[in-house]
This record gives C-alpha cells, structure tokens and sequence, in this order.
C-alpha cells in the first residue's frame, strides 16, 4: 500500500507499519500508545482555549510518540490533530528538530505560534 496522504481508511495501516515498541505485546498495548495523539490534542486545545501551555507534558507526548512511530509520527500528528492547532503543533515539531526535509511538504508553508515558541525556549529558564 502506497502511503501518499493519510486518510481515514489509511491511517490504522501506516500506524502499524510504522509501530516499533518491543514491550508493545497487544492491541490494548498499541492502542494505548496510539493515545498520545489524543492527549496531545487535548493539551493543545487546553492551552488554545485557556492559555495554560504544558511544555513539559506535551514534550513527554511526543518524545513518546518519536520514539514508538520514528519519523512517521509528523505526518501522523498532522492527520490526527485539528488545522486550527497546526501551528502549535509545528511549533513542537520545530522545537524537536522533526521538521520533515522534503520541499514539496505542505508543513512548511504553516507558521510558528511565537507565544508557544517563547515558552519552549524558556523552559529551561527557570
């Protein structure tokens, strides 16, 4: 199967082929790691609706997620999460050096949320 945009029907495929957690053993196993997409999500809209930003969770998520789906996790994260929190999700993926090199990617043309930016490059301030 040829994966040239994610969809509804491709998803669960590509999540799979691209799964790799030793200690994984069930579909209760890769579905709870399939979960960090959704708490990911939800820190993001928390943080979009109240202004409250958990950097340090919202690392954990995707270090999580980096390690168990490697560099597939950008695409993934893109499909999963809402186009109005795409830039805050650029933000993290910037922030982790995961930017995707191809030019054609459509990650490019999002922006940065500086606000998010600023409180990611101060996590180690205080």
């Amino acid at each position: 199967m040829i994966f040239n945009e994610l969809n509804d029907e491709n998803f669960f495929l590509f999540a799979i082929k691209n799964y790799e957690n030793p200690q994984a053993v069930t579909k209760e196993d890769f579905d709870r790691d399939l979960n960090h997409f959704k708490y990911i999500k939800r820190l993001l809209k928390r943080y979009r609706n109240t202004g409250e930003l958990k950097t340090h969770l919202l690392i954990n998520h995707f270090i999580v997620l980096y390690n168990i789906f490697g560099d597939a996790t950008t695409p993934m994260l893109f499909y999963k999460i809402e186009r109005d929190l795409w830039s805050l999700t650029k933000t993290f993926v910037v922030f982790m050096n995961r930017l995707p090199d191809y030019p054609r990617c459509h990650i490019h043309d999002i922006p940065i949320d500086e606000d998010c930016k600023r409180q990611l490059e101060g996590m180690n301030d205080g």
